[in-house]
C-alpha cells in the first residue's frame, strides 16, 4: 500500500480512529494486524518471510537472555546469519552468480551457475519482475536491520528480551516505518507499545501537519522533478552533457524529497496516535563536510552501521590505518546494503574515500598549522563543495537503481557527458521551459523553507485547519500522481 494513494488516506483514517476507541490490549492488536494488511496490499506471500524471521528473533532474544558465556554469543550469531541469510538470498543471489558466471567465462571453465528463478518453481512467475528476477520483498533490507538491533541489544545486555509475541511482532512490523524506515532501536519503540497514549488533539494535529508536507514533498516535488531526471537515466545515450546534468540536479533533490517524505508520513503518522519515531533527516543539503552529510542523512542507518559495525570492528580504537579501513568497510558494505549493483559499491565507496581524505587534509592542516577562514563566504563555498560532492555520487545511485540494475559503463558514461557539456546544447526534456522554472523554484523553496513546519503553531484550530486545506489543495492540483512508488521501497 502506497502513502501516496487513497487507499492509504482510508487506511491512516479508520485505523487511527479506532485506535483511540481501544483499550490498550485493542490497541496493540489492531496495530499489528493493520500493520498484517498493509504489507500483505504489497505481495500476501511475502509475510511468511517476514513472520519467519520474527519468530527465529523472538526465541533468540529470549534464550540469548537466559544464557551465559559463550552460548550467548553463538545464538547471536545464529540469529544474524539466518537475517542476513534471508537477505541475501533474494537480495543477492543473482547478484553473485552473475559476478561469478562472469569469472568462469574469462577463465574459460566451462560453468554456469543458475539464477535464482531457474531454481524456484514454475508457480511463482507472478512474483517476477519484468527483467526475470525474483520480486525482493517489500522493505526487507529495513525490517532485517531492525530485527538484528533488537538480538544485538539484548546480547549487550541494553534490552531486556520481549516476553510479548504480539509486542514483539508489532515492533519489527509497525506499518508506519516497516517498509522504509526509520531503522528503529528496541529502546525506543518497544516501551511505547506497552504504553497507554491519551488522546491529544495537540499532537493528532502535530502529526497531520507533518504528513501534509511530506505528501507535498513526494508529490508535487519530487514526482514532479522525476518527469524529468527519470527519462535522461533511463536512455542516457540519447541525452546530451547539459541535460544530463540539470537530471543529476533535479533527481539530487528528487530522491531527498522522495525518502524525507517518506519519513515525514511516517513520522507524522506514528505521532497521532502518540508514538516518538527517531528522526532520519536534518536538512543535509546545508551540509558543509560529507561528515556533516551523514550526520543529517538517512541517520537511522548511518548510526546503524556506527553503532553495530564500525564500532563492533574496532572504530578508530586500533590505530589510525585500521580506522581508515573501518570507514572505507562500512561504506562498501552500506552501498550494497542499498542494492545488489557494482553502481552502489562505488556510490558508498566514494563516500568513504571523501571522509577519508577528510581526515588526512585536517590531519595536514593541524600538522602545518594551516588556519582556514572564518569568513561566511567560505562557509557558503564549503557548502557548495560538499553538494556538488555529493551530487557527483548520486549518478552511480541513480543508475543502479533502475529496474535492470544500471550499469557502471552507464554512468561513466553520464560522467563523460556532463565533463564535456555544452551550454549552447539545449535541455532535452518532455518538460516545458515554464514547468522547469517550476521545478527551480520548488527547490528553492524547499532549501530556504524545508523545516520551517516544525515550528508552526497549530494552537489556534483556524490556522491549523487554514494551512492543512491549503496543502492539501496544493497537492491536488499541482501533485503528479502516477502511482510511483517512493524510491527506497525496493531495498
Amino acid at each position: 500500500m502506497l502513502f501516496n494513494s487513497i487507499q492509504f488516506l482510508f487506511f491512516f483514517v479508520v485505523v487511527t480512529l479506532a485506535y483511540y476507541r481501544l483499550g490498550w490490549n485493542g490497541r496493540w492488536l489492531l496495530l499489528l494486524l493493520a500493520s498484517c494488511y498493509f504489507y500483505l496490499v504489497f505481495k500476501p506471500v511475502f509475510i511468511l518471510i517476514l513472520f519467519l524471521t520474527i519468530v527465529i528473533d523472538y526465541v533468540a532474544g529470549i534464550w540469548i537472555e537466559q544464557s551465559e558465556g559463550r552460548k550467548r554469543w553463538w545464538l547471536l550469531v545464529i540469529s544474524i546469519i539466518s537475517n542476513v541469510g534471508i537477505l541475501a538470498f533474494f537480495k543477492y543471489f543473482d547478484f553473485a552468480v552473475e559476478n561469478l558466471n562472469k569469472v568462469f567465462f574469462n577463465l574459460n571453465l566451462g560453468i554456469g551457475l543458475p539464477h535464482l528463478n531457474g531454481l524456484l518453481p514454475p508457480q511463482i512467475a507472478e512474483y517476477m519482475s519484468e527483467a526475470g528476477r525474483v520480486i525482493l520483498p517489500i522493505g526487507l533490507s529495513f525490517h532485517t536491520f531492525q530485527a538484528m538491533s533488537y538480538t544485538i541489544e539484548v546480547y549487550r545486555k541494553n534490552q531486556k528480551a520481549e516476553r510479548h509475541f504480539g509486542i514483539y511482532a508489532l515492533y519489527v512490523m509497525f506499518y508506519p516505518q516497516l517498509v522504509a524506515g526509520p531503522i528503529e532501536r528496541p529502546q525506543n519503540v518497544l516501551p511505547q507499545f506497552h504504553e497507554y497514549f491519551a488522546y491529544d488533539w495537540e499532537n493528532v494535529k502535530a502529526g497531520l501537519m507533518r504528513m501534509a508536507f511530506g505528501f507535498f514533498k513526494k508529490a508535487v516535488i519530487a514526482d514532479r522533478l522525476a518527469l524529468m531526471a527519470g527519462p535522461a537515466y533511463e536512455q542516457p545515450g540519447e541525452h546530451n552533457g547539459l541535460t544530463l546534468l540539470v537530471a543529476t540536479f533535479f533527481y539530487t533533490f528528487r530522491i531527498y524529497c522522495d525518502f524525507s517524505g517518506y519519513s515525514d508520513i511516517a513520522l507524522g503518522a506514528a505521532q497521532a496516535m502518540g508514538f516518538k519515531l527517531m528522526e532520519n533527516f536534518k536538512t543535509p543539503y546545508i551540509s558543509r563536510s560529507i561528515a556533516e552529510f551523514w550526520n543529517r542523512w538517512h541517520i537511522s542507518l548511518s548510526t546503524w552501521f556506527r553503532d553495530y559495525l564500525y564500532i563492533s570492528m574496532g572504530g578508530n580504537r586500533r590505530g589510525e590505518a585500521r580506522a581508515y579501513f573501518n570507514r572505507i568497510t562500512v561504506f562498501l558494505v552500506s552501498g550494497l546494503w542499498h542494492g545488489a549493483s557494482w553502481n552502489f559499491v562505488i556510490w558508498g565507496g566514494l563516500h568513504g574515500f571523501y571522509l577519508i581524505g577528510a581526515s588526512l587534509r585536517d590531519k595536514w592542516q593541524k600538522k602545518l598549522n594551516i588556519q582556514m577562514p572564518s569568513a561566511a563566504w567560505y562557509g557558503w563555498l564549503q557548502g557548495l563543495l560538499t553538494f556538488g560532492l555529493v551530487m557527483l555520487t548520486w549518478v552511480f545511485f541513480a543508475v543502479g537503481g533502475q529496474s535492470d540494475g544500471g550499469s557502471v559503463q552507464e554512468s561513466v558514461l553520464i560522467l563523460k557527458k556532463i565533463a564535456r557539456l555544452s551550454f549552447s546544447d539545449p535541455i532535452q526534456s518532455a518538460l516545458k521551459p515554464a514547468e522547469m522554472w517550476f521545478c527551480v523554484l520548488l527547490i528553492a523553496i524547499l532549501m530556504l523553507k524545508e523545516h520551517f513546519y516544525f515550528y508552526i503553531s497549530t494552537r489556534r484550530n483556524w490556522s491549523f485547519f487554514a494551512l492543512f486545506i491549503f496543502l492539501a489543495v496544493v497537492c491536488y492540483f499541482f501533485g503528479v500522481y502516477n502511482s510511483k512508488q517512493f524510491i527506497y521501497f525496493q531495498f
